[in-house]
């Protein structure tokens, strides 16, 4: 057993709170009251069409890995569907802020599961984390997730390093799993660990896995 059971989940209160849109804010007027000044400033600095919100590029360009490389966007695209809580199709300062947070946990998380410390998450230290959060996968269901969310080729078609699975796609593997099980666990009325689908349902579930 690890001792680690936080698994970073993102707040229904925030969503509720937030769910009311709001205006993009002037940067002539500064950070809004209680705002973080350094998020700030970084948030500013990726608004790079001075919109008051940053589309799916603009946070790409926001958030990077340990190795500095920007984060797959697969991922960012999964992280502004959860945050971006006004459907305007882009993060404003208050979502940010909320983005940010949750990413500060996740890295936490992963950063106690990186035994080796190379910077990335290799099979047994996924298994190990998915286990710590509830998540029992067999071996070849774990080594098809590993492959799954490893290092995208280069553009030379060669896997670049650093091996396994970097910070970003560590995020998203751990999201897709949780969000499966869940969806998955309210079909299994039973808890027999069986359920029946029709084709919609099952073309549904696929289509809405982060």
């Amino acid at each position: 057993m690890s001792g680690y059971t936080h698994n970073p989940g993102y707040s229904s209160s925030f969503n509720r709170h937030h769910t009311i849109q709001q205006r993009p804010y002037s940067y002539q007027q500064g950070p809004p009251a209680g705002a973080d000044p350094q998020l700030w400033q970084w948030f500013c600095a990726v608004d790079t069409d001075r919109s008051g919100a940053l589309s799916v590029t603009e946070l790409q360009d926001a958030l990077v890995n340990g190795n500095w490389t920007r984060f797959d966007l697969d991922t960012v695209k999964m992280l502004m569907n959860i945050f971006d809580t006004d459907r305007s199709g882009t993060i404003n300062f208050n979502e940010f802020a909320g983005l940010w947070k949750y990413i500060a946990e996740w890295q936490r998380v992963f950063k106690h599961f990186d035994r080796d410390r190379s910077g990335s998450i290799e099979g047994h230290e996924l298994a190990e984390a998915l286990r710590s959060f509830g998540y029992n996968l067999s071996p070849p269901l774990l080594h098809t997730l590993e492959i799954k969310f490893a290092g995208a080729p280069t553009t030379s078609g060669v896997y670049g390093p650093p091996p396994g699975i970097t910070f970003d796609r560590f995020v998203r593997a751990c999201v897709t799993v949780k969000t499966l099980t869940e969806t998955f666990q309210r079909a299994d009325q039973d808890n027999d660990g069986w359920i029946q689908l029709s084709y919609e349902d099952f073309l549904k579930i696929a289509m809405n896995a982060p």
